[in-house]
Order: structure tokens, then C-alpha cells, then sequence
């Protein structure tokens, strides 16, 4: 079986202990593991696959921290490196009522945004491997060109490539910068996962099914489309499977769109999915691949952070029934 590789930031979440107040008025806050493609790696490995990140962190006690829980979580971290050039990232997060959040980053730059070209190995990818990544590191940045390396290097052996857009608008100086590197890396990935909220900003078209259809470029083969608490909707160029989501009690919602799409690309590698059998994979496995990420997204938002709040396994199977 295949292995999922995230590349991109790995990240200290400082999550308020106060809920419904103004990042300016938290008072107190809990460290948390994050990083989107982070998430997702462990995401996978809790579920029983293997993964590995590829990033780099600070010479610093967030470094030390973060390599500790992601290899606690099962994720493999020998593709970690550490740099004494610049801080480890963090983000400070304000929740409102409904766990919805605000974000304040401190980066500029931060240590995974120096990860180089030199530093990826082709020879780490093997067919029936999947490459996942997100937008918050295509900034431009030697971890911009790493993307690039790491991205052919997968899709020559034979591998599949995963982009959650994941759009943060305040990392970037201007919008349309982080509009215009989404549609740059867009036809590189077979898979892309977009939210509801995404979808418009990013595809420039308020019509639903045609911005969807947009997608639709370069080597794109699926698109998810997530509605959060509603469920997710998946096309294939020409079809569309619904799913709806679980009803829970949501205390924070941060992680759940990377704990989704990391349950998907967990059930990609136990069906021995590659860019050449993905399409027959996704139709004939779309129900239970979509029940199961709908339930490790919505199990997610009952607990605080991401990593830490992963459901098992059981747990994720229990409420599908």
C-alpha cells in the first residue's frame, strides 16, 4: 500500500479558553499542534495508514514540541528539518459561540517557508503514494519551489496529488495573490478539495455547478466539495455524488475540513487508489469513502485543536452505523 505525504506548515495553535470573545480580549490560551497539511497527515495515521510530513521547523521549543506530537500521532517526521534561520509559526485563534474562529499569524518568515528545492528527494515517492498540500505555503518562498519538486516528483512515480485550496487571505499581501497561486498549482493535483466559502473566491463565478465544472483543468480527476455541517458533494467530471454530514455538538471547528479530507484520502490509500484508477475507485467507493470523511470532520469539532481532537477509528465507524 501507498504512503500520504503532507507537505507545507506545521504550526503551533494557541486556542483561546475563553469561547465568543475578540482575539483581542482572549485572556488565556492552550497550545494545540496544527498546520492544515500537518492535520491531515495525522489524520491518516490515525486511522491506521502511514504518513510522513515534510516541512521545517525552528531550532526552537515550538520545533521540539511539534516534532514530538506529530510523531506521537504515528506521523513520520524524518522529513522534518529544523533551521536556526527563523521561528517555528504560530497562530492565535479567537473562537466565537458556534466555534467558528479568527486567525492572527505570526510568520515573516517562518521556518517552514525555507524549506529549498535541494532539499526533496524524488526517490521518496513510490506509486500508490499521495502527495496532499495547501495554499498557505505556495507564498513566494523557497517552500513555493519545494512544492513544485515534491508535486512532479509523486505524479512521476506514479503517485496522486491532493490540493485543499484552504484559503488564509491574511498570510498574503493581496487577494488575488493567493487567487492567482491556487489556479497556478490547480492543474497539478488530481484531487481538490474546496469549501463552500472557497469556492466563489477562487473559481471567480457565483453559479454553482459552473464553478465547480471550472475546476476541471490539467490533470484534475475529482472534485470534493465541502458544505460543512451539510455533508460534501463529490464530482467526477461527469457526475455528482451527495452525501449529508453528522449532526454534533461543534466546541471548535478548527481541523474538521482537514480531518475530512484526511478520513478521504485515508480511505484512497486502503482502496490502492492511482491516478489511473482513481475515477473507478471514487464511483465505486463514493458512499462509504464520503460517510466516513463526513464523520471524521464533524467527530473533530467536538474536542479543541485538531490533532488533538482526532477521533478514532471506532469511533467514526460507530456513528456511520
Amino acid at each position: 500500500m501507498g504512503k500520504l505525504f503532507s507537505i507545507g506548515e506545521v504550526l503551533i495553535d494557541f486556542i483561546p479558553v475563553q469561547k465568543g470573545v475578540a482575539l483581542k480580549d482572549v485572556v488565556s490560551f492552550e497550545r494545540a499542534p496544527g498546520g492544515a497539511p500537518a492535520n491531515v497527515a495525522a489524520a491518516v495515521a490515525n486511522y491506521g495508514q502511514k504518513s510522513a510530513m515534510i516541512s521545517k521547523l525552528g531550532n526552537d521549543a515550538f520545533g521540539d514540541f511539534l516534532v514530538e506530537k506529530l510523531a506521537e500521532a504515528g506521523v513520520e517526521t524524518d522529513k522534518v528539518y529544523r533551521t536556526g534561520e527563523a521561528n517555528t509559526a504560530l497562530a492565535f485563534v479567537s473562537l466565537k459561540e458556534n466555534g467558528e474562529r479568527d486567525f492572527s499569524f505570526y510568520r515573516n518568515p517562518s521556518a517552514d517557508l525555507l524549506l529549498s528545492e535541494q532539499e526533496i528527494e524524488p526517490e521518496w515517492f513510490q506509486k500508490g503514494d499521495i502527495l496532499h498540500f495547501c495554499s498557505v505555503d505556495l507564498v513566494e518562498s523557497p517552500m513555493k519551489q519545494a512544492h513544485k519538486k515534491a508535486i512532479g516528483a509523486v505524479a512521476k512515480a506514479g503517485g496522486l496529488v491532493s490540493f485543499d485550496p484552504n484559503v488564509r487571505l491574511p498570510l498574503w499581501k493581496e487577494a488575488e495573490d493567493c487567487r492567482r497561486a491556487i489556479l497556478e498549482f490547480l492543474p497539478f493535483a488530481d484531487i481538490v478539495k474546496i469549501s463552500d466559502e472557497e469556492l466563489e473566491f477562487i473559481s471567480g463565478i457565483k453559479e454553482e455547478p459552473e464553478a465547480i465544472q471550472s475546476l476541471f483543468v490539467g490533470n484534475v480527476k475529482a472534485v470534493v466539495y465541502t458544505k460543512g455541517a451539510a455533508g460534501a458533494d463529490l464530482y467526477l467530471k461527469e457526475e455528482k455524488y451527495e452525501s449529508s454530514g453528522y449532526t454534533v455538538e461543534a466546541v471548535d471547528t478548527t481541523g474538521a475540513g482537514d480531518a475530512f479530507i484526511g478520513g478521504f484520502l485515508y480511505q484512497l490509500l486502503e482502496l490502492e487508489a492511482t491516478p489511473a484508477n482513481v475515477e473507478e475507485v471514487l464511483r465505486a467507493n463514493q458512499a462509504g469513502i464520503l460517510q466516513f470523511a463526513n464523520a471524521s470532520g464533524a467527530l473533530t469539532t467536538t474536542g479543541k485543536g485538531a490533532i488533538s481532537a482526532l477521533p478514532t477509528k471506532g469511533a467514526v465507524e460507530a456513528i456511520i452505523g
